[in-house]
């Protein structure tokens, strides 16, 4: 009989393709998968890792028994799925991510809601931009996570996936006091063709976003700083250092010397929950998106 955590060892391991990756995903100690193989490859008779350099790699017979550790361990989520679905209860752990702005927006008010209502739950959180968060819910390391489209880009979502939309969030123009445009009523992008921008770091979906937004308008943008952290652009906007875009969903007071001015052709972002097919039924996941929907209705 095939131990199950083992599969689910060899599986992380997989997945993550090294064993410092499996022992972070399973939040175990590298020590710990180390032994959870060694008692595997005992229990099959036959050896799963083989040395790659410094790290290790599946041998065939790895490849094979991880291929069906997959099937088994989705089976068996969509078993603990359809249990709990029977006893209707709000029980056990769940995992959620979300992107930092929805993070501070909508967790404080989302977890607390789910301490009080559901105390048999264990919620952790972490904070994941999209694409991080899809993968955790590929590589099973979650079981939700807050994620966004922007209104002209949309982000993609792998089969497997379900996908909720719990906010619509509109955004401005972020820009100093004194800007000759801080005291409209409304802007259009085009407005600011030769003003310097401050972005989202490269490579976030975000910043690809920004860009293919202005080069749509025939604007080549002039990024001038990159930061991940909302603050921190607001921050460098009241030193007049260029403009941004900015969310509402978990925007913080601006700072003194800051003005934000709604976009006249609404630039705005969907703001979703996604968790895999084999978890529809859990009501855990039921009780968590209702949770983010109510927060996201007093939000923007």
């Amino acid at each position: 009989m095939l131990n199950l955590e083992r599969l689910r060892t060899l599986d992380a391991l997989a997945r993550h393709g090294s064993v410092s990756g499996a022992a972070d995903g399973l939040h175990v100690t590298t020590s710990a998968v180390s032994q959870q193989m060694s008692k595997l490859e005992r229990e099959v008779g036959q050896r799963l890792l083989a040395k790659n350099g410094r790290g290790v790699r599946l041998t065939d017979a790895g490849r094979l028994l991880a291929d069906h550790a997959a099937r088994i361990l989705s089976q068996v989520e969509l078993a603990q799925s359809d249990l709990e679905a029977q006893r209707g209860q709000v029980v056990g752990e769940l995992r959620l991510s979300a992107f930092p702005t929805a993070a501070r927006g909508l967790f404080p008010a989302v977890l607390g809601a789910l301490r009080a209502e559901h105390p048999g739950l264990r919620v952790r959180s972490r904070e994941l931009e999209p694409e991080q968060g899809v993968s955790g819910l590929i590589r099973g390391d979650l079981d939700l996570a807050v994620v966004l489209d922007w209104y002209n880009k949309p982000l993609p979502v792998p089969e497997g996936l379900v996908k909720a939309t719990l906010l619509d969030d509109p955004a401005d123009v972020a820009m100093p006091e004194k800007h000759p445009l801080a005291d409209r009523d409304a802007v259009d992008l085009e407005d600011f063709a030769d003003d310097e921008w401050i972005s989202w770091p490269e490579g976030e979906f975000c910043h690809e976003w920004l860009v293919y937004t202005l080069r749509a308008k025939g604007i080549e943008p002039r990024i001038a700083h990159l930061a991940g952290e909302h603050h921190t652009q607001l921050a460098l906007v009241a030193a007049g250092l260029g403009v941004c875009v900015a969310p509402r969903l978990g925007r913080d007071p601006l700072p003194e010397g800051v003005r934000a001015v709604p976009v006249r052709h609404r630039v705005h972002r969907y703001v979703h929950a996604l968790w895999r097919e084999d978890a529809d039924r859990r009501p855990s996941i039921r009780a968590a998106v209702e949770a983010l929907r109510r927060a996201g209705a007093g939000v923007v």
